[in-house]
């Protein structure tokens, strides 16, 4: 992970786990409490690359971990958020740019669902039945709804501040090498090569049209 990539990163998650804990944490919201550290690594991931969107999970899952009210087993979390960062990162638009809403949104729900089943696969591991007593359904089915209402007003915002922050003026004109290639990388790669592997031609000069002193 580059390091013009850590100050944008550190200020978002950082605002992303107090408006958590401190404001959405507090609500009292039927079912679960909408996740905007979640929303926060998808759209950092989307611009990064897997590798960053990893580096950038497990930190935001290890604070919130740490962070108080927190009273489950410290790691459960920065698991979730590692291999949600690492997912999406798998889906970075070309330079980060996402140019779909739809895929966007679909990119959330997905991260949505499987994470709320995750974090309750790595509790029930660990001991933690507090999903059993709730319901995992309706865990499932208010995360993906609050997810999903909030994605819009988050993830593009993030995806801004982290192209315009986290990104050096050279990394900008090239792809994230560290990140690995997103899908848009690997298409260009594929439209490249199909062109570049076509046979070459020389133009030549027939012997008749030789120029004559």
């Amino acid at each position: 992970m580059r390091l013009a990539r850590i100050p944008v990163s550190a200020v978002l998650i950082l605002l992303g786990l107090i408006l958590q804990v401190s404001v959405f944490g507090r609500l009292q919201l039927p079912g679960a409490t909408p996740d905007i550290l979640l929303l926060v690594v998808i759209g950092l991931a989307m611009v990064y690359g897997p590798k960053g969107g990893c580096v950038v999970g497990f930190a935001a899952g290890l604070l919130a971990d740490l962070a108080p009210p927190s009273d489950h087993a410290i790691g459960r979390y920065a698991l979730v958020l590692c291999l949600m960062g690492y997912a999406a990162g798998l889906l970075r638009p070309d330079h980060g740019r996402q140019r779909s809403v739809s895929s966007a949104l679909l990119v959330v729900a997905v991260a949505a669902v499987a994470s709320t089943l995750l974090y309750a696969i790595v509790g029930a591991l660990v001991g933690d039945t507090a999903a059993r007593h709730v319901g995992l359904g309706g865990l499932v089915i208010s995360a993906l709804l609050y997810d999903l209402l909030l994605a819009p007003f988050v993830v593009p915002l993030v995806m801004l501040l982290g192209r315009r922050f986290g990104r050096g003026p050279a990394a900008a004109a090239s792809d994230d090498d560290e990140g690995g290639p997103g899908l848009g990388t690997l298409a260009r790669y594929r439209t490249t090569r199909d062109v570049s592997s076509g046979p070459s031609y020389k133009k030549r000069r027939g012997p008749g049209f030789a120029r004559r002193p």
